[in-house]
């Protein structure tokens, strides 16, 4: 007994069948609200990028910058390239290190067109800066979310202009906070309490850009990258949490200057003195940040912080003024310690500082002073 062959379908019956499988793959488009996308590429995440990214990106700007000359090298390109995005009508959010020492500013929007801007306030502390423009009104703003209930592993949507490609979208996730970035070597950010650490791709070009939730809020202003060397970009991305970004606008807005905590002083790393100064002064330790200049009318001033002597060479000399150990109970570091820990409180909060003086241990309750415009 043999098999019989399987029985063939009618012409018109396999055509049908084709036509249902291309009908099948073609009209298989999941359409929602305003975004459509063939069914391979549709899953619940993508869908959301997606759409969280077409209402973002009409709100990104990138900022050309014009460097002035005497910030140049020779041969040196004079033109820089940042990120930034509108939070008002007229207004902008971007990194102060970005237009820090421009000459000239414009943005190009999102839909290519250029228009001047200029500088309306800085921030260096947390290294924000505030644009404005004239002429045009912002096609979309963004608002800012509540950076400190981030979770781990919570999905993060970076928009820029990293490398000078326009417009880039970048996907990641929130990874974890960190005090310590490592000093800049631009002197920036001192008054960071904690960076926040993505996954999301921030490189050159990415400063000031929106870090965005799955809800299109704005969670963190990129800022920088981590790197363990100096010769490639770091694949961390790192941002300032907009927790801080929006006091310091609303500041900015309403005084002209930031309102974080300053003790008012100069200060000098235990690490930079003369072992032979800190023998003197009966300190065993390289941990804390002597005070240097206090100059008048200053909340240090005012506390009774003891500042350092030098000669004319503006060497230190013996006896050397205050040394805060600890603020607020809590053992310190270094200077760049000392300022974030006490850029956490507002005027008018005190602040507790532990110090050594006379080589022994006192405590001066600093109250903190409002920050007027020089």
């Amino acid at each position: 007994m043999t098999d019989s062959a399987p029985e063939r379908a009618p012409v018109s019956s396999r055509w049908l069948l084709l036509a249902s499988l291309l009908l099948a793959s073609l009209g298989g488009a999941y359409l929602t609200g305003r975004v459509t996308a063939q069914r391979a590429l549709v899953t619940t995440e993508e869908i959301n990028t997606v759409e969280v990214t077409q209402r973002a990106l009409p709100a990104l700007v990138r900022v050309d910058v014009r460097i002035r000359k005497d910030q140049l090298q020779p041969g040196e390109d004079p033109t820089d390239v940042g990120s930034g995005f509108f939070y008002r009508p007229n207004l902008i959010v971007t990194n102060y290190h970005v237009v820090q020492f421009q000459e000239s500013l414009s943005v190009v929007m999102y839909d290519g067109k250029r228009v001047n801007a200029t500088v309306e306030g800085v921030d260096p502390g947390i290294d924000i800066a505030i644009l404005k423009v004239t002429g045009v009104t912002a096609p979309k703003t963004l608002s800012f979310g509540d950076s400190s209930r981030l979770i781990p592993g919570q999905k993060m949507i970076a928009l820029g202009t990293p490398l000078k490609y326009n417009n880039f979208v970048s996907t990641g996730v929130f990874s974890a906070t960190t005090r310590d970035l490592g000093q800049r070597a631009d002197g920036l950010g001192q008054e960071i309490g904690q960076y926040g650490l993505t996954t999301a791709t921030i490189q050159g070009g990415s400063s000031g850009g929106p870090v965005l939730d799955s809800r299109g809020t704005v969670i963190g202003v990129a800022d920088a990258n981590a790197s363990s060397n100096t010769l490639l970009p770091g694949v961390i991305g790192a941002f300032i949490p907009s927790e801080l970004v929006s006091v310091s606008l609303a500041d900015l807005e309403k005084i002209g200057v930031p309102q974080r905590g300053t003790l008012g002083v100069t200060l000098v790393d235990l690490d930079n003195l003369d072992p032979a100064l800190r023998q003197l002064a009966g300190l065993t330790s390289n941990q804390g940040a002597l005070v240097d200049e206090v100059p008048a009318g200053t909340a240090g001033a005012r506390s009774g912080l003891r500042g350092s002597l030098r000669n004319n060479k503006g060497q230190l000399l013996a006896p050397l003024g205050d040394v805060v150990v600890a603020v607020d109970g809590k053992r310190i570091a270094s200077s760049y310690d000392l300022i974030r820990a006490v850029a956490l409180k507002r005027p008018g909060q005190v602040v507790a500082l532990k110090v050594w003086r006379n080589k022994k241990e006192a405590t001066v309750n600093v109250t903190l002073l409002k920050r007027t415009l020089q």
